[in-house]
């Protein structure tokens, strides 16, 4: 199973004080080194983290593939056919929200959505949808034009007990129904160091986006041992 490093909160660190350090490439670059197969950043409206600029030197430096979330807008589809992503992934956007809160609702989103994919994909980008384990949403992300979906695996990181144990089945069958439809399964969100295995088990899932508990972690025992880490324990 692939694993893909986010690297928005290493930005983060670099806007509490509004300063030019930690950069976010050279995380990057420690990534790659240390075995993620994939990059992702989060380029918000309000640019609380990741910068134009940042996403343009990515664009130009890494070397493995480049996933680029954003919000459905005007702005955001200039933005995605200018830098010219490996793949774009459309995601719901609240300006007050710490981090992205559910999934994406392609069932009633469908016709913005759709344009917004047409768009891209005329230009040869690759999209996924962040989705929650709903069969109706894998399905909708389908007759869209998606070519992915990444599955929201944040409720499960927040249950426990029976709870979890039914929302890992829930994400199990959207994934098993996302293979049937011919999307690639991706999946991520608050995924961390405990709780990762069981949905890395999933075998419909070919990758996983991972971020905060990697960079977390980054910041006690440094970026390639907290990547080689998490690759470690992606595998069989």
């Amino acid at each position: 199973m692939r694993l893909a490093v986010n690297i928005d909160h290493i930005a983060t660190i670099r806007e509490a004080r509004k300063s030019r350090e930690p950069e976010p490439i050279a995380a990057a670059l420690l990534a790659e080194l240390a075995g993620a197969e994939g990059i992702t950043v989060h380029l918000r409206g309000d640019r609380r983290h990741i910068k134009d600029r940042d996403l343009d030197l990515l664009r130009q430096i890494i070397s493995t593939r480049l996933n680029v979330e954003m919000a459905a807008t005007v702005e955001m589809a200039k933005i995605a056919l200018q830098v010219r992503a490996d793949q774009v992934t459309l995601v719901p956007e609240r300006p007050q929200e710490l981090t992205t809160e559910g999934g994406l609702d392609v069932v009633l989103q469908a016709g913005a959505v759709k344009d917004f994919i047409r768009q891209l994909k005329d230009s040869g980008i690759r999209v996924s949808l962040f989705v929650d384990a709903d069969l109706d949403q894998v399905r909708k992300a389908k007759t869209v034009g998606a070519e992915a979906i990444e599955i929201n695996t944040g409720p499960y990181t927040t249950a426990a007990g029976a709870a979890r144990d039914d929302l890992l089945r829930r994400v199990a069958e959207a994934a098993s129904m996302g293979r049937r439809h011919g999307l690639e399964v991706l999946a991520g969100h608050g995924l961390n160091y405990i709780n990762v295995r069981p949905i890395a088990a999933i075998s419909e899932i070919a990758e996983l986006n991972i971020g905060h508990s990697i960079v977390a972690r980054a910041s006690l025992v440094g970026m390639e041992r907290a990547v080689r880490e998490m690759v470690a324990l992606l595998q069989p």
